[in-house]
């Protein structure tokens, strides 16, 4: 009887428990306390938070692979949806479904502040190098300065599937503090006079517009980077499904419950990499480091070019809308209306700066098809 008592608490996860596993599920408690307390990216940050809970516990069968014909884990089995490629292009599908491209279309000037904010992409990825990154890795690290959590997934299960769990916590706590990170680098970069320029009322674009830009940014993008196709084409194809107008029940199905499906196996897959034996390391460190400099150098380098274009339009330009150019869709956009008003009680920025934020869409989807390119 107790030798039977004694083999059964062996093989329960109390007798195994080791620090580090411990230390996980202190991480991971305390990312579901950010998500469900503080409403910091709730709708990812709970199941990823979740997930990486759930596969912290020793003995634990969920990321098991199959052997000898006996059946993998459950969340084995989710991850191939990253590992392929598969769940991040389908999210984009839904962010296309869900966003107005007119204020971009309106003011296709916005076009240069979103690539000026992709600037912490490029500036990390040469940081990463010198602290001993690979090439891969220095990629994966680097496209947490765009702030677009499913393209920095997809470009990490691509490029160095080691290291997802570190990426995407990193990328997606510092999408969640946008609106801490951001103001006091605006404010650092500009002066009140600045902040409280007021800027003239957006044209009307036609629904002609609406629908040709998506097959237009497409054609474009597809025969000058075809490796970008994958988040470009979802992203374009739900926006189509957003404004053809013959196709309402798809773009409902896209923004709503496919989204919704999508986002509950891609937060449980992500977590599910973030055990201790990957997580806990110099590394990841490391990578939340480099992270949050990628994105406060995305910031400075959007606010600078909103500078630049602000003295060449002779004031016309409110250099805030820099700030947005990172894609963290619409945190960004709603930092910047925050900022102004503070500066302009006035001023109504949201519009405006919804151009440069889905502007930051397109270029971080960009700049991780260029390294999936050279790298």
């Amino acid at each position: 009887m107790l030798e039977g008592l004694l083999l059964f608490f062996k093989s329960t996860g109390f007798a195994n428990l080791s620090v580090p596993e411990l230390s996980m599920m202190a991480i991971a408690l305390f990312l579901l306390y950010l998500g469900i307390a503080k409403k910091y990216e709730p709708l990812l940050l709970v199941p990823i938070s979740f997930g990486m809970l759930l596969v912290n516990f020793p003995l634990d069968p969920l990321m098991d692979l199959p052997v000898d014909g006996q059946p993998g884990g459950l969340l084995y089995y989710m991850y191939i949806g990253i590992e392929l490629g598969i769940y991040p292009p389908l999210i984009f599908l839904g962010i296309g479904a869900l966003t107005d491209f007119g204020p971009l279309i309106s003011n296709p000037r916005t076009l240069l502040l979103g690539a000026a904010a992709q600037v912490g992409i490029f500036v990390t990825f040469l940081g990463a190098l010198f602290f001993g990154f690979s090439l891969q890795e220095a990629g994966s690290i680097g496209i947490i300065g765009g702030a677009d959590g499913p393209t920095a997934i997809y470009l990490t299960s691509q490029l160095a599937p080691d290291l997802l769990g570190a990426v995407s916590v990193a990328a997606y706590s510092y999408m969640a503090l946008v609106p801490i990170i951001q103001p006091p680098i605006i404010r650092l970069l500009t002066t009140k006079q600045e902040r409280a320029i007021a800027m003239e009322e957006l044209r009307l674009v036609s629904k002609r517009e609406k629908i040709m830009f998506p097959i237009m940014v497409i054609l474009v993008s597809g025969l000058f980077l075809p490796t970008a196709l994958p988040l470009l084409g979802m992203l374009m194809l739900g926006n189509l499904f957003r404004e053809c107008g013959v196709t309402d029940r798809l773009s409902k199905t896209a923004q709503n419950e496919l989204n919704n499906v999508l986002v509950i196996l891609l937060g449980l897959s992500v977590g599910a990499k973030a055990s201790a034996e990957y997580f806990l390391t110099v590394e990841t460190i490391q990578i939340i480091a480099l992270g949050l400099v990628a994105f406060a150098i995305g910031t400075a380098s959007g606010v600078l070019m909103g500078k630049i274009m602000c003295f060449l339009s002779g004031g016309k330009v409110n250099p805030l809308l820099g700030a947005a150019g990172v894609s963290a869709v619409p945190m960004a956009a709603r930092v910047c209306q925050t900022v102004g008003r503070e500066a302009n009680p006035s001023n109504f920025l949201l519009m405006h700066a919804m151009g440069p934020n889905v502007a930051g869409v397109i270029g971080s989807a960009i700049a991780a098809g260029i390294f999936l390119t050279l790298l």
